[in-house]
């Protein structure tokens, strides 16, 4: 039977051949800032008001201006006693650590999602963002998995979401194609370990600091239709499940891009680094140059360039998000 999702616009795919021709057009000498600061943020200023429409590209540096960061103060608070016990450093690479059983593996798991997605990031640069895109014709494309843009408010038939989700789980081999909301279970999880609730209905570490690294073997998260193995639904390999919610974003997201192939497009990327720029950077910077009306906007802390062919029709700001955004 054919499935129908083969039948859908496919965003994605689209931006990696984007991002592919960009590698093999651009002659790789990159341009940086030029002109004052001030002058570059009144400029974008402008071209915000001016669109006719707005792409944003946001990755990682993004929800680390608000606040979400992966190490430091915040991964010393919630998971001390997993950095004392394995020598974790940091929320990223303990998501790969091998730890001795299911019990341990669940309660990282646990931790790593509720404080990255199921509360309020600590600086509200999402919700500004928002404010500033929100009477106009925009659409968003991230590879962040912590979902922020949902909370904010942002439309979600305005979001796509290439890499996954937080907030839900799959099997393990992607046996049916389906995932899982798994917030119910994130918060029996954290109340498992020990985290107790403040006045505002968060989660905290209670003031004896006693929290345990396991949960119960009844609480390891299982497909509720087959009972199998269930893992985080994010993309690492060609295991992860693109469901019906992912294709529907992908095709909204192809077919945003197609009908404003030629007009006055701001492609805005927010904090996209190094990793995976054939997704959001190299696309953006492709469909920039094909396009005469479009202007490319890099804001990024110690990351804000691009391609000399397209400097003219470029705004490079290198600084704090959420502090630019505030300038705006």
């Amino acid at each position: 039977m054919k499935n129908l999702c083969d039948e859908m616009p496919n965003g994605y795919s689209e931006s990696i051949r984007q991002g592919l021709a960009a590698v093999r057009c651009f002659g790789g000498r990159m341009s940086f800032e030029t002109g004052t600061k001030e002058e570059r943020i009144a400029r974008l200023k402008q071209e915000i008001e001016m669109s006719d429409a707005i792409v944003i590209g946001a990755g990682a540096g993004l929800s680390a201006s608000a606040g979400l960061t992966y190490s430091g103060e915040r991964f010393e608070r919630y998971f001390f006693d997993f950095a004392k016990k394995y020598g974790i450093r940091d929320i990223y690479t303990g998501g790969f650590y091998p730890f001795p059983d299911a019990e341990t593996r669940w309660a990282w798991w646990a931790r790593h999602i509720y404080f990255n997605r199921y509360i309020e990031p600590p600086r509200p640069v999402y919700r500004k963002l928002l404010t500033l895109v929100k009477d106009k014709d925009y659409f968003a494309i991230t590879t962040n998995v912590d979902h922020q843009f949902l909370r904010a408010g942002f439309d979600q038939k305005r979001l796509f979401c290439t890499q996954g989700d937080y907030g839900l789980f799959q099997t393990v081999d992607d046996r049916n194609g389906k995932t899982y909301d798994n917030e119910e279970w994130v918060i029996k999880a954290m109340a498992a370990q020990g985290f107790v609730k403040d006045a505002d209905g968060v989660f905290r570490v209670p003031e004896d600091g006693k929290i345990t690294m396991r949960i119960p073997a009844e609480l390891i998260p299982k497909c509720p239709d087959d009972g199998a193995d269930l893992t985080m639904n994010l993309r690492a390999d060609d295991s992860f499940a693109e469901d019906a919610g992912w294709h529907r974003a992908s095709a909204a997201y192809s077919d945003f891009l197609h009908r404003h192939e030629n007009l006055r497009v701001l492609y805005l990327e927010l904090g996209v680094g190094g990793n995976t720029p054939v997704i959001v950077k190299y696309p953006f910077w492709q469909m920039t140059l094909a396009n005469k009306n479009a202007v490319y906007a890099c804001v990024n802390y110690g990351e804000a360039f691009c391609p000399r062919e397209i400097a003219d029709r470029s705004i490079c700001i290198d600084g704090d998000i959420g502090e630019v955004l505030e300038l705006l």
